[in-house]
């Protein structure tokens, strides 16, 4: 079957490192076969649901593997949800079994899905385990058939939610595997190599680079929870050749000045923090590592396009890139008519290929609309084209239309970054009546901060005055949200900060 990528010849490869322990892909294989055995117990059958609340470990990936045995699906729910958020995924899923540990970061998991299950009719069994960094259910005889197929559902990413309740995209077994090995070719994953999985497997950037290490040969170290001095010391241990993640998280491990990096040859990140320039020159002055950008959603897997290595530095940090198989396909269209754009115009970004979903779980009414009468899939994305591989702008929302001119904030925040008292910057719009949308501009200070007077100042002297912002705010932080994929801005509270120092609402009361 497509989907069993521990088939590489070698039972005795490492596939997984979990702090002192060590699984191989031959105890991985068989560890698999004895959940699937137990998951048949239950009354697990092909197009069933599974949902596994557990941090990352050997159960985790045991589920899956064992999932896709049978033909069942499984639902990853964030171990950062608590009852109610968890209870909302269980309930659209139709979830029949639901996998907890006994209790982790003091939290009472077994005790919560018993809450749910009390009010779900559908959800039959709680299963509490123990251990979740070891294989569980030794005392089952390995399952004896392989009953998934291609076609089959094996696995769901929850969409952020921010514009709604959030959806469960579905893939299929024969998609994860495929874009599983294409990721591990784009990367040049090789039989032995390491990769540190520090971001959690419920989210796609996580489990894609898991499931790519697999397909290729290479082991993973899993990270249950991220900390930036346990990953730079498991880069040194175990020899990592690759890391992907946010910027902000290569940040803090670039931080991290008591472990050696030399292992790292390849990464790519999703920039969420304003840091991308700053990180992939920090990577290769101190360790020779040629950082990439690279897109992705839930919809269509991460890794959908990663930035050739070998690039100049300017184009390397760019959101966006080739498509990781020329079995994906692009175009971007105008947002309005679905028109063609020409090469450098910006439009929304449509996807076609295998690494788009099958749907929206048990959400028919969402999935129809998620896609054009021809078949592609609309992102929601702003983005232009040249050349074969495109670049991501923005979120179509989060774009500006300045004076009648249509503005990515992105343009405005980097040349705020580029000032010397400015650390970083984020850009919002508010719509102010009778003119329009207004820039806002919030920044964190430099070792030597500039006020706002000469932050304006800069603006309207090196950028069009249609673009300049009319407020530049400094703060200490940015509000932000740790996702599963990284640490992501809120640019809905940035809305609201901006709109209270304009005075278009009331401060809040705290």
């Amino acid at each position: 079957m497509a989907f069993d990528l521990l088939e590489s010849g070698n039972d005795d490869l490492v596939a997984l490192y979990h702090g002192e322990r060590t699984l191989t892909r031959g105890e991985l294989a068989i560890a698999s076969r004895r959940a699937a055995s137990f998951l048949y117990a239950l009354g697990i059958r092909r197009g069933d649901t599974v949902a596994v609340w557990l941090p990352d470990g050997a159960v985790w990936m045991q589920l899956l593997f064992a999932c896709a045995q049978l033909g069942a699906l499984m639902i990853p729910v964030s171990t950062r949800f608590r009852l109610r958020e968890a209870q909302h995924v269980v309930d659209i899923a139709n979830a029949r079994v639901l996998v907890v540990p006994q209790r982790f970061l003091d939290f009472d998991y077994a005790g919560a899905a018993n809450e749910i299950k009390a009010s779900c009719e559908v959800l039959q069994h709680v299963v509490a385990v123990a251990q979740f960094d070891v294989p569980d259910w030794e005392r089952f005889e390995p399952y004896p058939r392989w009953e998934g197929r291609d076609t089959d559902l094996l696995c769901t990413f929850m969409t952020s939610g921010t514009t709604g309740q959030p959806k469960l995209a579905a893939h299929t077994a024969g998609a994860i595997a495929r874009h599983a090995r294409n990721v591990g070719r784009f990367n040049d994953m090789r039989v032995a190599d390491v990769v540190l999985c520090a971001l959690p497997l419920y989210g796609v950037l996580g489990f894609v680079q898991a499931v790519a290490a697999l397909a290729s040969g290479a082991a993973c170290v899993l990270l249950p929870v991220f900390k930036a001095e346990a990953a730079a010391a498991a880069i040194e241990r175990h020899g990592v050749t690759h890391f992907f993640g946010s910027d902000a998280m290569f940040d803090m491990v670039l931080d991290a000045r008591d472990y050696s990096l030399a292992t790292w040859r390849s990464g790519a990140f999703a920039e969420y923090a304003g840091l991308g320039s700053g990180i992939m020159a920090r990577a290769w002055d101190a360790w020779g590592v040629r950082l990439t950008g690279l897109y992705g959603m839930s919809e269509c897997f991460a890794m959908t396009a990663v930035r050739d290595p070998e690039g100049d530095a300017g184009q390397r940090g760019l959101p966006g890139g080739t498509p990781v198989s020329p079995d994906i396909s692009f175009r971007i269209v105008d947002p309005v008519s679905g028109a063609p754009m020409p090469d450098r115009q910006q439009g929304e970004l449509q996807l076609r290929g295998y690494n788009v979903m099958a749907g929206y779980l048990n959400n028919p009414a969402a999935t129809a609309s998620a896609f054009t009468a021809d078949g592609w899939f609309r992102t929601g994305d702003l983005a232009w084209a040249e050349g074969g591989a495109f670049c991501y702008v923005s979120r179509i929302r989060d774009s500006l239309r300045l004076r009648g001119y249509l503005v990515d904030p992105a343009e405005i925040e980097d040349f705020l970054a580029h000032h010397p008292g400015v650390l970083a910057a984020q850009v919002v719009g508010v719509h102010v009546e009778g003119e329009g949308d207004v820039a806002v501009a919030f920044v964190r200070g430099s070792a030597t901060p500039a006020t706002e007077e000469e932050l304006l100042a800069y603006c309207r002297a090196g950028i069009a005055a249609f673009k300049a912002p009319r407020r530049v705010l400094t703060v200490d932080a940015f509000p932000q949200h740790e996702g599963p994929n990284g640490v992501k801005i809120l640019k809905n509270v940035l809305r609201e900060m901006a709109s209270e120092c304009l005075g278009l609402t009331q401060p809040s009361s705290v």
